[in-house]
Parts: structure tokens; C-alpha cells; sequence
């Protein structure tokens, strides 16, 4: 192991050891306001290409007389995957899509620039609301580690237990849904991107939460990795979002799951 990768593993565990300690931590004592921004509820927070509202009631109009085996629940990296329930003019990985969905009935809740806090505020609105799909795919977090004036950035811990809530959420309302809930995506271009340790933490808590609730962990982090830690902009663009050769790549593992 080179000494960047030591580097990074050293302080991958030293950050889950701590978010370990600040899981149980994020209430303030004698207080009903939680300190942890990421399970309070909240509606758009961030401007994007996209209209965050009109999103929402056409998750609304999409699902209804719907019945879909699989939901996708997420973020951008979600949102910009494919899907026409809702239709989405802007897709990075159609054919990924095609060929992992094709003859079934998906529902993409992805929406752009969500935390962990705008999924929870969705599904307490009636997105998820009535439906009992085989599979709900979870991928949820990145947009946490980082901070805006609009939105604070979270913690490991801080960011698992918001992740916490939504699966408890989900499972509230379906309780026969498998749920898959997905490793955050390495980002970054370069091996010794300083969210790379948060990630490996935040995913080592999730790793933890699933093993004790019957959750599905699938983390392939490791497979968007060049041999030297970067990651290929033919993979990702940005650093953040998979291109259709990283759609690629999370479809095939999600292949195996769903095929049934």
C-alpha cells in the first residue's frame, strides 16, 4: 500500500471511530430541536437546472395508478440516471438504464441536489405513499458532506442516522420492499480528495446499520477506481457524476440483486 492510500485508510478509520461516538450524540440533552440538520425535514434547498417543485407533483402525477417494482430513491446521481416516470429530458446513462430495466416498472425519486433532510421531507409528502414496489434502491449522502449558505455540511454520523430515518421511513410504509441501500460514491478525481475518508467513514456506519436491519448493503465505491485511487472522467465527468460508463458500472451490480 503507497503512502497516500495508507494515509487516506488511517484516516478513514479514525473518522469512523469518532462518527462511531457522535452516532448517538446529534440531540442536544434537555432539548426537542435536534442539532442533527440531516433528519430535520425540508423542502429545496438548493437552485438547479431543474424545477425542485414541479418535480415533485410530477412524482406525484407519475405514481399515480402506478404500481412500480422498483423504486430508485437518491439525489442528482439518481435523478439524472434515466427513467421517463417522472420524464426527465436530461439523462447521463440511458442505455445502462435500458438494458438494466427494460420490461419492468421503475419509479425514479432522484432529484437533484437533495440531502439526506429534502428525501425526508419528500417521502413525509406522499411520494412514496401507496406504493409497495420489490425493490427500493437507496443512494443518499454526498450532497451532505458539503456545505452552502443555504445548508450545513454534516457529519459522518450526522448524515447515517439521517440515511437511518429515510429506511425507516421506507420500511414504515412497505414493509415487504427489499431495501439496497448504496455505498456513497467515491468523489473526487484525485486519491487524496479530503471527502475520500468521510465517504470510506460514512459508508463503514452504513455497512453497520444495514447488517442490523435486514438492509441490503452494496457499496462499489472500489469499482470507479483507477489501480491509483483516481477516478477516470470517463467514469465520472466531474469527479461526482457517473457518465454512462459509470451508470454502467452500478447497473451491473445492481443486476444480480434484481434479477429475480
Amino acid at each position: 500500500m503507497n503512502t497516500t492510500a495508507c494515509t487516506i485508510a488511517a484516516g478513514a478509520i479514525f473518522l469512523a471511530l469518532a462518527a462511531r461516538w457522535a452516532f448517538s450524540q446529534t440531540t442536544r440533552p434537555g432539548t426537542t430541536k435536534p442539532a442533527n440538520s440531516a433528519v430535520v425535514p425540508v423542502s429545496k434547498l438548493e437552485d438547479h437546472a431543474y424545477d425542485w417543485h414541479a418535480r415533485h407533483k410530477a412524482v406525484l402525477e407519475a405514481k399515480k395508478g402506478f404500481d412500480p417494482e422498483i423504486v430508485l430513491i437518491g439525489d442528482s446521481i439518481t435523478h439524472f440516471w434515466g427513467g421517463d416516470r417522472p420524464k426527465e429530458d436530461l439523462q447521463r446513462g440511458p442505455g445502462a438504464w435500458k438494458k438494466l430495466f427494460a420490461g419492468r416498472r421503475v419509479l425514479n425519486l432522484g432529484f437533484g441536489w437533495d440531502r439526506t433532510q429534502n428525501v425526508l421531507w419528500r417521502l413525509d409528502h406522499e411520494e412514496f405513499d401507496g406504493l409497495k414496489p420489490r425493490y427500493v434502491v437507496i443512494n443518499i449522502g454526498t450532497n451532505n458532506l458539503t456545505g452552502t449558505s443555504n445548508a450545513r455540511e454534516n457529519t459522518p454520523a450526522e448524515i447515517a442516522e439521517g440515511t437511518a430515518e429515510i429506511c425507516k421511513r421506507v420500511r414504515a410504509k412497505s414493509p415487504n420492499s427489499k431495501i439496497v441501500l448504496m455505498g456513497v460514491f467515491p468523489r473526487g478525481q484525485k486519491a487524496d480528495d479530503p471527502l475520500r475518508p468521510k465517504i470510506a467513514a460514512l459508508n463503514k456506519l452504513l455497512a453497520d446499520y444495514a447488517k442490523s436491519h435486514e438492509i441490503i448493503f452494496l457499496d462499489i465505491g472500489s469499482r470507479f477506481l483507477e489501480a491509483d485511487g483516481s477516478i477516470s472522467a470517463e467514469i465520472m465527468g466531474d469527479g461526482v457524476h457517473p457518465t454512462e460508463r459509470g451508470y454502467a458500472i452500478w447497473a451491473e451490480a445492481l443486476q444480480d440483486i434484481i434479477k429475480q
